[in-house]
């Protein structure tokens, strides 16, 4: 069953089936971070599932992985990009082609030329920090022509398309919307670049989605003011700070002090889970359990609030129909419990709410 681009992204590797909603454009920083710590824990969650499940040999090994992945995500989100501009350089290429037949048509000498001028697509040939990105991955569709020549059709064929191309005249959040709503569902709905993709990476079936994602942040976040030194969004917040990213100590803090304390918050869970043996507790609430209590505990400046809500909306995405009650009960449990006892302590007005 193919993703519905517009609705949701779908999570296949670690995982099965699971199911991300698309984030509404509020959240947006523009042109500074893109995931949420929404996403942030999910991958956190699906790290120590993994490892769980006979994974990595060592929490080390397992933050490393994490990591990587990450690092992969950034680097399937150019890959997209790319694919971009690679369709408008075939489409370039067959103007040119068409120009030079032994017999052109009227539209061949004197082609529509909006979309190969298109000026986000332009934005983006000319970045300096896409270029960079581009050339350090050594991005290359030449072996992909068939496909991308497959696109390009389906492109022309397309409503929303052929209706830009006609417009007597296009702004530049037309051209925006034009790579939004024909290329990026083109991309999602497509079996064999999803195919393509995990041929090149482990990591990338996972994250194919939510790359997808990202470009439409980013499309949506450009100006048209923007230059080529304009910086491309970093994946975490303060990613180029001197002392470190704060969502990237917030990944590894959270991975590793969940499974460090894992044996630990068993008992708790245990002792606080009226008639239920942790045994017959869904693995996918014992981990969303354990790393809100790690939260709750480890994170100051993270109100109790966002970390119980998180948690509960995670229940609903990726657990049983009856997990949000649960997982609700026994951590208000363990909240009221914890206040009495001082273990919980925020920093800030309002953060224990």
């Amino acid at each position: 069953m193919l993703t519905n681009f517009f609705t949701f992204f779908v999570l296949e590797r670690v995982i099965p089936l699971i199911y991300i909603p698309l984030w509404p454009y509020s959240l947006i920083v523009h042109l500074h971070s893109m995931l949420s710590r929404r996403f942030l824990r999910i991958k956190v969650m699906q790290a120590i599932y993994a490892f769980q499940q006979e994974g990595p040999e060592s929490i080390s090994a397992g933050e490393k992985q994490l990591i990587v992945s990450l690092d992969k995500l950034y680097e399937l989100y150019i890959y997209q990009l790319s694919l971009i501009i690679e369709l408008s350089d075939f489409a370039r290429r067959r103007i040119e082609e068409n120009r030079l037949k032994q017999l052109p048509t009227l539209q061949d000498i004197d082609p529509n030329l909006r979309f190969v001028q298109n000026r986000f697509i332009s934005q983006l040939e000319n970045n300096r920090d896409y270029l960079k990105r581009n050339a350090a991955y050594k991005i290359n569709w030449v072996d992909d022509e068939e496909m991308i020549r497959k696109f390009y059709n389906l492109m022309r064929e397309d409503e929303a398309y052929i209706l830009y191309m006609n417009k007597d005249k296009v702004s530049y959040l037309d051209d925006k919307q034009v790579v939004v709503m024909v290329l990026l569902r083109l991309f999602s709905e497509s079996d064999h670049l999803r195919s393509l993709f995990d041929e090149k990476s482990i990591y990338w079936t996972e994250d194919f989605d939510t790359a997808i994602m990202m470009v439409d942040k980013t499309i949506k976040g450009f100006k048209e003011n923007a230059d080529q030194y304009t910086s491309l969004p970093t994946l975490l917040k303060d990613e180029n700070h001197t002392e470190g990213s704060e969502d990237m100590q917030f990944v590894k803090h959270l991975y590793r002090k969940t499974l460090i304390n894992s044996s630990e918050l068993n008992t708790v869970i245990s002792e606080r889970a009226s008639n239920w043996d942790l045994e017959r507790i869904a693995i996918m609430d014992t981990i969303l359990i354990k790393m809100a209590i790690t939260e709750l505990i480890e994170f100051p400046s993270i109100p109790i609030k966002v970390t119980l809500n998180e948690y509960i909306e995670l229940s609903k995405e990726y657990s049983s129909p009856k997990s949000k009650v649960f997982i609700n009960g026994l951590l208000d449990k363990l909240i009221t419990e914890y206040k009495e006892k001082g273990i919980i302590s925020k920093s800030g007005r309002g953060l224990m709410e």
